[in-house]
This record gives C-alpha cells, structure tokens and sequence, in this order.
C-alpha cells in the first residue's frame, strides 16, 4: 500500500473510531451546513424544516435563517438588519419568533471588547419579534429596557419562555404567543437563560450562575452594568413551569447551557467543558432530572453545542466545528437518536 493509501486507511480508521464513540446514543450523521458560523438549529413543529442564526455570505453578524430538515432551500428570513439570535418556531409552523437588534439600529452592533477574558454581551437592544415563517413581521413582542431574548416554544401550550432584563437582572420570563401574559420565573441575582419547557409543558430547565457573596454580585453588576456577563461558570437548574420546586441539576463548577429535555422527560441532554474546564471544548452530555448518572455522549474534539431532538424524538440537530474547513467555522448536524 503507497503512502497515500495507508493515509487514507488511518483517516477511515479514525472516523470509524470516532463514530464507535458516540455510536451508543448517535448513529448515521449529516451535516447539513457548510462554511460560515451556523448555530442554534430548531425543528419545525412537523418535523421538516429547521430555523437557525447565520453569518454566511458576507453578513457582517447574525440573521435567521430556514432551511429544510435535509439542510435544502435555505434563505433568510430576518430583515438583514442589525444583529439576531434564538429563533424558535411557534405551534402552528407557520410563524416564527426571534431577537434582533435592528429597529434600534440597522448596523451590527460593535464586538465586545474581550481583552480581559471571554465574556457574553447581552445587548440592551435585544427585543423579541413574532413574524411570519416567510420573514413578515407582525409584532414586537417585548418592548422592556434592556436584554430581550433567548425564546423557545413550546408545542403543546403554545407558550413562549425568554430571558428579560424586565426586572433590572436577566432572569426567566414566560408569555402567550401574542406576547401577552408576560410573567416572571425566576428571581436570583445573577444570569438566568436559555430555558426550555419540556414537551408536556409541565417542567422548565435552563442555565445559570446566581450571584451569592457581596464581592460577586459586586463584580456581576459592574459586567452587567455594560450589558456584559461572563459564562464559563454556569450550572443545570430545573423547576416546575411556574418556578416552584426549583433545583440545581449536577455541580461541575465549570460551563454548562443549552439544555433540552429528552423526548420522554426523564434526562437532559446539554453542552459542557467539564471535561476541560475554563476552555472553549464543549462536548455534549446526558444527566438525570436529578443529577445523577452524568453522560458523555459525543468526543468530536472541538466545540459542539446547542441540542435539539426533532419532534418525534428520532433524530438530534446540534452545531459544531467538527469538520471544520477553516477557523470559526461552525456547521450544523443532524444525527439518528438512539
């Protein structure tokens, strides 16, 4: 065998070896993206469409995006304006929610300044928007000073869950599709977001670092205070759909987000560094609703993130730089769920 083939038989190897490792919960994958920075895929109600945020041909900062379930006829459905994030369809598929900065100005907004660490920015321009899955907006939804984003749908009620600064902190809200009914969850000093309901719409799971000793919160409000927070330190916590009953879900004292239940209700599935903590590896991991039986279930290697199982709980779409043609690329997948 020349040198070229025992090359390509290492490379088989290894694609074989990394599809062993995630072979117990991932089987056949698909990459549906290519080039640019893809994230935050979510399924259509039916099950046939994704909607994602992308920086792809020569936008300057995040639009949304649909594409079909097999990653065909994808076009933008935001207004190509200002910066967006966290789109999520509602009940009906045929409208659609995001946050976009645009109406307070159509330029993206500046990049935070990291060079004192890695930090997020939760811009006071954020509001939620309800629109049509053709991009046709029909209302803003929140219109509170300060961060509005981060919704997520759920099929059953219909209702929409968000982060808001509505109460001076970024903590958890709840609302009808038509953005009334607005009412808050949660109500710690410090970030909470991301949150997601389960499918029967009963129990809420998000991520969050609340703030407890005076030198923290200190340190927190002088962040947020310049619309900044910084992540790498975040845990699971979980709650009924009114608040009561909250716990943490694991401790791991690193980063943890971007959880979702499991079609049947009983496990989270979410991205993580605790297996390289203080560093941007994020690999995703399955935990029981009480902390136990911590699961790793992908090894890419990289960053991978942002899960989310289709609505008949056989497939899962995440982000990831695996593959990666070139740096700060991230593509989308979707993987068979074992």
């Amino acid at each position: 065998m020349d040198l070229m083939g025992v090359q390509t038989a290492l490379l088989a190897l290894a694609a074989s070896t990394l599809l062993a490792q995630t072979s117990a919960h991932l089987g056949e994958i698909r990459q549906l993206t290519f080039g640019g920075q893809n994230a935050e895929s979510y399924w259509s109600p039916d099950g046939r469409r994704l909607i994602f945020q992308s920086t792809r041909d020569g936008l300057q900062c995040d639009q949304i995006f649909i594409m079909n379930a097999d990653g065909g006829d994808a076009r933008m459905v935001s207004t190509g304006k200002g910066r967006t994030t966290c789109a999520y369809f509602l009940k009906d598929g045929k409208h659609i929610v995001y946050a976009s900065t645009h109406e307070a100005d159509p330029a993206c907004p500046p990049p935070p300044d990291r060079s004192k660490g890695y930090v997020w920015v939760l811009h006071s321009t954020f509001d939620n928007y309800l629109a049509t899955d053709d991009g046709k907006i029909i209302k803003k939804l929140t219109d509170t000073p300060g961060y509005d984003a981060e919704a997520t749908v759920n099929f059953k009620t219909g209702r929409i869950i968000y982060t808001s600064m509505a109460s001076g902190d970024p903590e958890i809200w709840i609302m009808n599709p038509d953005g009334s009914g607005k009412r808050q969850i949660t109500r710690s000093v410090g970030y909470d977001g991301g949150a997601v309901l389960s499918r029967d719409g009963k129990k809420i799971v998000w991520r969050a670092k609340h703030q407890t000793t005076p030198e923290d919160i200190a340190k927190y409000k002088e962040l947020l205070a310049k619309d900044l927070f910084w992540p790498m330190k975040m845990e699971l916590f979980t709650a009924d759909a009114d608040g009561r009953n909250l716990r943490q879900v694991g401790s791991s004292n690193c980063a943890s987000f971007a959880p979702t239940f499991t079609p049947d209700g009983k496990k989270i599935l979410f991205a993580s560094n605790q297996h390289a903590c203080d560093t941007r590896s994020f690999e995703l991991y399955l935990i029981n609703l009480d902390g136990t039986g911590l699961e790793r279930v992908t090894h890419f290697g990289g960053f991978t993130s942002f899960p989310e199982f289709s609505p008949d709980g056989k497939k899962l779409a995440f982000t990831s730089d695996w593959k990666a043609a070139s740096p700060r690329e991230f593509n989308i997948f979707v993987a068979e769920w074992k």
